[in-house]
């Protein structure tokens, strides 16, 4: 169990709590008094792994909320809360006190229209009228593929002037089936195929961090021929055939998802950006048409590389991510910490390398609770109406 509370002089707290528990009820049970301190919270964030039975999981911990209190979250691909990571288990992340305000909107059936999702999910934002600082947390199913749409959505209602955050359920990297969740004290839903806003208002500033660790690894590519996050492609030269020269691997391999997704993993397709390099995870090959199959847009036109990093450099990602949110915060001392790192990093760092870079944004943070999921995907725009990433780490912090 983890306990790390954080409270102001003016009575505003941030709480984590942590339990790799297996019976879900006491899991929940523990998580939750962890992270609430005998407090009512504002919003609470639940995300645990796939295999808890959830309606046991959300009785114990509706058990200790108030009647105004919000309880969202999602499945996840591992649990993060402050000085340590988890695969199976549930982490908790809330806040509560004055001066913050939160709203929230459910957009299901998403997948019918991903950029119309965005902009429902984004509609509460409008109501905080009473807050100077705002941001929008968005937690999306993980497998609804094209997921820059929502994010597109979204910006078409918050404007340039309000950053995102937020992340996409996951399922342990299964590409099964994902949950996310809603409700508060009277009960909460268990959904798929939802986006869920999350509008936050506070009279204190709130910072985001994105950064990922990754770098430029031979030259430069143009995006020939792509379509919803499929890559047919770079060059003029089937995609495919382009990545298995440029690793010098054999098609073999195409056909052992497991091996062929190990060696993309380790190689990801980077996007020129102002700010630097989006990062597009590689899934798979299709040996029918050469193309490569990502999660995320991969714009026709756009200037690519294949990128590479070291444990060290992606260790260092998430402390910078930690660093920029704070210093965004413009001097005020952080209260706490929503961490969205994605599992793809996870996967590449191996549990050694997870516990380095929780250590790294433990020493980042000082004092301060954080808390979070790895995803299957991140939500971070704080300029323009681009903002869906991959193998980076995404950080709301609030002061």
């Amino acid at each position: 169990m983890t306990l790390a509370i954080r409270t102001a002089p003016d009575g505003r707290w941030f709480g984590t709590g942590h339990s790799t528990i297996d019976d879900p009820a006491k899991a929940g049970a523990e998580a939750a008094t962890a992270a609430f301190a005998g407090r009512l919270p504002t919003v609470a964030f639940v995300f645990c792994s796939i295999g808890y039975h959830v309606p046991e999981l959300f009785d114990a911990i509706r058990e200790q909320i108030g009647d105004e209190t919000v309880i969202v979250g999602c499945t996840t691909s591992g649990q993060i809360a402050t000085g340590e990571a988890s695969r199976d288990g549930v982490s908790i992340t809330a806040w509560g006190g004055p001066g913050c305000t939160v709203r929230t909107h459910v957009a299901r059936d998403a997948s019918g229209g991903l950029r119309e999702a965005g902009a429902e999910a984004a509609s509460c934002l409008p109501a905080l009228t009473d807050r100077e600082h705002k941001a929008l947390l968005m937690l999306c199913d993980g497998l609804t593929g094209n997921q820059h749409e929502i994010v597109r959505g979204a910006f078409s209602v918050v404007g340039a002037a309000v950053p995102l955050v937020g992340g996409c359920a996951g399922d342990q990297l299964n590409y099964v089936r994902t949950y996310q969740f809603h409700g508060g004290r009277d009960g909460v839903e268990i959904l798929s195929d939802t986006v869920i806003g999350v509008a936050i208002g506070s009279d204190a500033p709130l910072g985001v961090g994105i950064a990922h660790g990754w770098r430029k690894e031979g030259p430069a590519m143009i995006v020939t021929r792509s379509r919803d996050g499929r890559v047919y492609e770079l060059d003029g030269e089937p995609a495919l055939d382009v990545l298995l020269r440029r690793l010098g691997i054999d098609e073999s391999m195409v056909d052992d998802e497991k091996a062929f997704r190990d060696a993309a993993f380790l190689h990801p397709l980077g996007l020129s950006r102002r700010s630097g390099e989006d990062i597009r995870v590689i899934h798979a090959g299709d040996r029918t048409d050469r193309s490569l199959v990502c999660l995320a847009d991969v714009p026709t036109g756009a200037l690519a590389w294949l990128m590479e990093s070291d444990a060290e450099s992606l260790v260092d990602g998430g402390r910078q991510a930690a660093v920029q949110a704070i210093e965004a915060l413009g001097g005020e001392p952080a209260r706490g910490m929503l961490v969205f790192d994605c599992a793809a990093r996870g996967l590449t760092l191996g549990p050694d390398g997870m516990e380095q870079e929780i250590a790294g944004i433990s020493k980042a943070m000082g004092e301060v609770p954080f808390g979070g999921f790895y995803t299957n995907g991140e939500v971070a725009r704080v300029r323009g109406a681009l903002g869906m990433h991959h193998f980076t780490l995404v950080t709301l912090a609030l002061a």
